[in-house]
């Protein structure tokens, strides 16, 4: 069941004649949905670790449950910012597949991970002794921040294991499995919600019962990737020719050449991340100058937009496993029909996901809060959202296909772009006294502008790099 070598990736030349796909457009729909599907699983278990915290800790009071929340911010925010992990980790090891060098696929993730690793402890490092710092600069108050300060440093134990699980997650996702991260999310979420409740309550240990409970749960779902990927690495070193099988051992040691050249292909893709990330920021600090009500709604609104983002970040996923993939083995027509076949995917899962936000909206409110100003609020800014999602499905795949095709440098440009032109956008909502909706119109110009950048990089077809190398 955890194979790291789904079926889809032997080379043309190994495949059966008898499972050769059929039409081009059949065979890229079959190809999206079995890697998306499970996908959208594992990227939706993910947030439920948090939920289940939240949970479980908010029943020991309400300056528990705020240090949880301060903490899990931060948090949250480091792991995030290295999802470049998983995301270049994919691109590099779909290429090989497809290049028919499965070895050396392999040999890329194991890179990954020891940056993972290097990444992990450096963070560590930093986060152990500011702690307290970092706690009372998010604005914690002084019932809640010990309690912050106690999750945030037991709960840092846990990142270099989340940032082996993104690496790794990468590396099966460049082999075409998604399949494995959703069952290891799955068994994840259902570890952690045990530990939690049985360390909380049963040990006695608190929020530091929480803590505890995740660390463990992340550092065993990290050792069930890392057990997945050696026992490929051991397969296929057997499988070589002239090769030593008792020699499988040295293609997990550190080859710092590899880890250097990660980093390197990762560090355009960590400023795309940061800079999503600054626009978020800019638009819950915007949210909050415009009054309670407004910033209560915003973050529902947000919660609405993240989850929506989830379904389409899956297809994105598929298309950085196939472009990769094809790009590898030198098919650029190929590429070129994945491509547009998941700009279709993705306007199509665009418009159904904004009907359904128009159908959902009179539930969102009630849901939520029994005020009337935020549910005024949020039906008119949950409007501009259904309107958003077409253009948000067809840039989710596109930032997808970039990605696959490894071309991470004008991700980067790109998203710089996109903060200069929506900044004084969304600086200039409170400043002419505009309220939430106009800010969740600038978040749709933000969405239109990555729109109008990767629209104009596909067109150029200057992504289209063939080779197991960018």
């Amino acid at each position: 069941m955890l194979s790291p070598v789904n079926p889809v990736v032997e080379p043309p030349e190994q495949q059966d004649p008898a499972r050769l796909p059929g039409p081009v457009r059949g065979r890229h729909d079959r190809e999206i949905i079995a890697l998306a599907l499970p996908a959208f699983g594992a990227l939706v278990a993910e947030p439920l670790f948090v939920m289940v915290d939240s949970a479980v800790v908010g029943h020991l009071g309400t300056a528990e449950l705020a240090g949880l929340g301060v903490s899990a911010a931060l948090l949250t925010t480091a792991v995030n910012i290295f999802v470049f992990l998983a995301y270049a980790t994919t691109s590099a090891v779909a290429r090989r597949v497809g290049a028919g060098d499965l070895p050396a696929a392999l040999r890329q993730g194991v890179d990954g991970v020891w940056l993972a690793l290097l990444i992990g402890a450096a963070v560590i490092a930093g986060v152990l002794p500011a702690a307290p710092a970092l706690v009372d600069f998010f604005g914690a108050s002084g019932t809640a921040a010990p309690y912050a300060t106690t999750y945030l440093r037991i709960s840092s134990l846990g990142i270099p294991a989340m940032l082996v699980v993104l690496a790794a997650t990468g590396v099966l996702r460049g082999l075409q499995d998604t399949r494995t991260p959703l069952y290891v999310a799955v068994g994840g979420f259902t570890a952690n919600a045990t530990l939690n409740a049985a360390l909380v309550y049963g040990a006695g240990l608190g929020i530091a019962g929480s803590a505890w409970g995740t660390v463990i749960t992340q550092n065993g779902m990290a050792a069930v990737y890392l057990t997945v990927v050696v026992r490929g690495i051991r397969r296929q070193t057997r499988q070589a020719p002239g090769r030593d099988s008792a020699g499988w051992w040295a293609v997990l040691r550190p080859d710092a050449a590899g880890i250097r050249a990660g980093a390197r292909a990762g560090t355009p893709l960590l400023v795309r991340t940061v800079t999503l990330r600054a626009v978020l920021m800019i638009a819950t600090a915007v949210a909050a100058r415009l009054g309670d009500s407004q910033i209560a709604a915003h973050q529902i609104t947000l919660t609405v937009w993240s989850l929506l983002a989830f379904a389409l970040d899956a297809i994105a996923i598929a298309g950085q496993a196939v472009i990769g993939r094809s790009l590898g083995a030198g098919d650029t027509e190929g590429a070129r029909a994945a491509c547009r076949r998941m700009i279709e995917w993705g306007a199509a899962c665009g418009v159904v996901l904004g009907l359904l936000v128009l159908a959902a909206r009179p539930l969102v409110g009630p849901l939520y809060t029994a005020d009337p100003a935020v549910r005024h609020a949020l039906m008119a800014a949950l409007l501009v959202v259904a309107a958003a999602q077409p253009v948000c499905g067809v840039v989710f795949v596109l930032d997808g296909v970039l990605m696959g095709a490894g071309d991470g440098p004008y991700l980067a440009w790109s998203m710089l772009v996109t903060l200069a032109v929506f900044a004084p956008a969304a600086f200039a909502v409170p400043a002419l006294d505009w309220g939430l909706t106009a800010l969740w119109w600038a978040m749709a110009l933000m969405m239109v502008t990555r729109l109008a950048a990767l629209w104009l990089r596909a067109r150029s077809g200057r992504w289209i790099v063939v080779g197991a190398v960018r």
